[in-house]
């Protein structure tokens, strides 16, 4: 099992909004990642809009590719892209995710 973690950047003003939302996740949202590989997945966020996400997958790029393959997937990232300045491109396109340099195991 990969570990893997990433940071985003939410929009100050719209912190609220977005917390309230990850309290309402669709089912077929939490379904779709789930099939796709995305276990102990972790959204943290930070007051002034510093989003650290972590999950454990044995492919990232595989449950990536799998969930970009699914339309309730297009439909969240859609919803969610106003929550973000990335130039009109979906969060999940924009995960790079960080160098493992410490691992207690």
């Amino acid at each position: 099992m990969k570990r893997i973690c990433f940071v985003l950047q939410v929009k100050k003003h719209r912190l609220e909004e977005y917390k309230l939302r990850h309290k309402q996740v669709w089912p077929e949202m939490l379904q779709a990642l789930r099939e796709s590989g995305w276990r102990n997945y972790s959204l943290f966020l930070r007051e002034d809009g510093l989003l650290v996400g972590y999950l454990e997958t044995p492919d990232f790029q595989a449950a990536v590719d799998s969930m970009a393959r699914r339309e309730v997937n297009r439909r969240w990232q859609t919803e969610m892209a106003e929550f973000f300045d990335l130039g009109g491109e979906h969060a999940d396109r924009a995960i790079t995710p960080l160098e493992e340099i410490f691992h207690l195991e």
